[in-house]
């Protein structure tokens, strides 16, 4: 049964389903051969300030949806630049709408790695871990809201690693991106709050420093919200294993 599994992985496999990763690593290939990443930095940011300042009061909306698509482009290419973006955001257009447009793009771009894993990967993948994979899947599966929540709240891996694991383990596109845009809601709100006082370091010559988001102040609450959400996975866990001993 497994080798027909794997046999039948090998022939719907081809070559038009690598199209999309295809895309994804020639535009990161694009990026550093082009020395794009260097405007993605602090000292960047400030050597163009006025002008994107200017270009944020004159044309608000169009500057939005141009910041929503590089920040998409930046996930679904895995640059590691997302908190920094998100910082730039509450800068650009304050901490509530650089927030928002923050987490548009954020959602967009790690959709779009999910779906290009998944259409790639997922089958062949399946074919070659056999069992393990197919009970991995599906206790995942069972707790993907929650699970989901949990790993995007506290970042305890890259969040292009979180984009996809879960396009792997079968994981519906619909809960990926709700438990997705919820689970950076917190993060993201604190990374564009910085943002909107980083003006005035610029104006006083300093270097910004990202890492004070990091204190127990903002990491506490954060972790509770985390283990909020994996109480229904304990539950659960708890009512299967008390239903196991009465059985």
């Amino acid at each position: 049964m497994e080798q027909n599994d794997q046999r039948a992985a090998r022939q719907s496999f081809s070559v038009k389903r690598l199209i999309p990763v295809i895309i994804l690593v020639a535009g990161l290939s694009a990026v550093y051969g082009l020395g794009l990443n260097e405007y993605l930095e602090f000292e960047a940011l400030s050597d163009h300030r006025d002008d994107l300042v200017a270009w944020v009061a004159r044309d608000r909306p169009v500057a939005a949806v141009v910041f929503i698509m590089i920040y998409a482009l930046v996930v679904a290419l895995s640059l590691p630049v997302g908190a920094f973006l998100t910082i730039v955001g509450g800068f650009l257009f304050g901490t509530y709408w650089g927030t928002l447009c923050a987490l548009v793009g954020a959602v967009m771009g790690a959709t779009a790695v999910f779906v290009a894993a998944r259409t790639a990967f997922r089958d062949l993948l399946r074919a070659r871990a056999g069992p393990f994979l197919s009970k991995m899947e599906a206790g995942f599966r069972a707790n993907a809201f929650s699970y989901l929540i949990a790993l995007r709240l506290v970042p305890l891996f890259p969040f292009w690693l979180v984009n996809l694991v879960p396009a792997f383990l079968g994981v519906p596109l619909r809960t990926y991106v709700l438990g997705t845009a919820l689970g950076i809601i917190p993060g993201t709100f604190v990374y564009a709050s910085f943002g909107n006082g980083l003006g005035a370091l610029i104006e006083m010559g300093k270097t910004p420093d990202p890492s004070v988001i990091f204190g127990p102040a903002i990491l506490t609450p954060i972790i509770g919200l985390a283990l909020l959400a994996l109480v229904p996975v304990a539950y659960k866990w708890r009512k299967a294993r008390r239903s196991r001993m009465s059985g």
